[in-house]
């Protein structure tokens, strides 16, 4: 019997009818496979795993969640053999596909980041309600986080991973920080907590408009801060360092109701599990990619390698210091070079006359920012500042001391840090600002070279000024 003839029959079964439709979902990363099952207003999700201890495991972890009225659908109906079992349809919108436009661009809207900070709010639940009263010995392969279970995924990435790269490296150096970061990440463990193991968007429905959690039969008794690791610093996410602060932010408030836990010391225990959770992830996309062939997860491993570079750089883990070597130069491998030398943001900055049109964006990207200095007190209005420029200490002296364009300048350096900061996140390559006055020869210049200088000075990006009226341009 072949799996759609065993998912009628079971559907017949549950419903006393006969299906009209059975439609085979997009598969994830086991081997698990999913089916859309209908009869009329009667729709379900079949599923069929390869594995019946984990089956069992996701099937009592299920119910143990349902009696606590948390949000996950409902097993309705198992097989015989635990082979097959029949779930609540809770339709087709994932959190990772409501959010695409703002994964994709690197900006999430307001309504895509309520709906991440609504999930996150969730995670505590799950993790302290949901553990409450758990019989964790349902849990597959293993029911707790352990040195094991540490292990398993230390050797994960070692062997899946870094081999596969052929980076040269000591096993027993690298061993020896393996041991003293499985002890910090086992410090104090004394958890009575669910950890969800694969607590990412892909496994996060919206039903209704509200969050519900699948997957999670790779659940055991462990610490809350790998799963706060995992979500936020998933490989694809593209979250900006203030999304992940918000994000951060708003389980620690959630978490309130459950423990207390001061920020420093919750933010110096998830930076462990960060990196750990990063080098698992590494592992698996080695072996999903590397030795299954799957090409979807090689094309994930940029974006793990890009959160790695950011962890061992800006913030280095100088209590193990070979694995720190090691994984610096993991980033800087040849196969990855493209992934750290990212096109440099290009910031082109213009100063123009109004009365000859404002700049075109040859770049093809909408022109920018577009600032009116006309209301500036103008110094071109008085014979003596007629033959000079923006750039002479004359008008300078006359710009400053009226202290409009200070003010002005203010204003403008604010949103360009915003817009250049956003914009080197993205990975976006250009950039472009222009201001115009009257002439083009006094206020717009002297504006133009101020800001070039402001952001040259405090980003690494590259900076062109362009004085079109007088015919000058310069790279900073």
């Amino acid at each position: 019997m072949d799996n759609r003839d065993k998912i009628a029959e079971i559907f017949e079964e549950y419903t006393h009818e006969k299906s009209e439709e059975i439609t085979e979902l997009p598969s994830s990363g086991s081997n698990r496979r999913y089916f859309r099952v209908s009869n009329g207003d009667i729709s379900l999700i079949a599923a069929k795993g390869t594995s019946i201890e984990e089956n069992e495991a996701f099937i009592e972890i299920d119910k143990h969640f349902k009696l606590r009225g948390l949000p996950v659908p409902e097993v309705l109906y198992v097989s015989e053999n635990k082979e097959y079992y029949l779930q609540q349809d809770l339709g087709d919108v994932t959190l990772y596909g409501a959010v695409t436009r703002g994964r994709e661009s690197g900006h999430y809207s307001e309504e895509e980041v309520e709906l991440l900070k609504r999930t996150m709010e969730q995670l505590p639940r799950i993790q302290f309600e949901g553990g409450s009263g758990m019989d964790y010995s349902v849990c597959y392969p293993q029911s707790e986080f352990d040195r094991e279970m540490v292990f398993f995924d230390f050797n994960y990435f070692k062997y899946c991973f870094l081999k596969a790269t052929g980076l040269e490296f000591n096993e027993i150096d690298l061993q020896n920080d393996f041991d003293k970061f499985a002890d910090a990440l086992l410090n104090g463990r004394d958890w009575s907590t669910f950890l969800y193991r694969d607590f990412q968007a892909r496994n996060v429905m919206l039903y209704n408009g509200d969050p519900y959690f699948i997957d999670f039969q790779g659940g055991r008794k462990g610490p809350i801060f790998y799963d706060v690791a995992s979500f936020i610093w998933q490989a694809r996410a593209n979250y900006s360092e203030e999304l992940k602060d918000v994000l951060i932010k708003t389980y620690q408030g959630a978490l309130k109701k459950y423990c207390d836990i001061s920020d420093s010391d919750f933010r110096k225990r998830l930076r462990l599990f960060v990196l750990f959770r990063t080098m698992q992830v590494l592992g698996a996309y080695g072996f999903r990619g590397y030795f299954e062939k799957k090409p979807h997860f090689l094309q994930s491993v940029p974006f793990a390698i890009d959160n790695l570079r950011r962890l061992v750089h800006e913030y280095p883990f100088v209590e193990f210091p070979y694995l720190q070597r090691i994984l610096v130069n993991l980033t800087e491998m040849r196969q990855f070079s493209d992934l750290r030398t990212h096109p440099q943001l290009e910031v082109r900055i213009f100063s123009f006359a109004y009365k000859k049109g404002i700049p075109a964006d040859e770049t093809g990207n909408g022109g920018g920012y577009v600032f009116d200095c006309r209301a500036i007190e103008n110094p071109g209005k008085y014979d003596r500042y007629k033959q000079f420029t923006g750039l002479d200490q004359e008008v300078v002296k006359f710009l400053e001391d009226d202290g409009g364009v200070l003010k002005f300048l203010d204003n403008v350096y604010g949103m360009a840090d915003a817009h250049v900061k956003r914009y080197i996140e993205r990975k976006f390559t250009s950039l472009m600002f222009s201001f115009g006055c009257t002439g083009g020869q006094h206020r717009s210049v002297y504006c133009a070279h101020h800001l070039a200088e402001h952001i040259a000075k405090k980003f690494n990006v590259t900076v062109k000024l362009f004085d079109r009226e007088l015919n000058i341009s310069e790279t900073y």
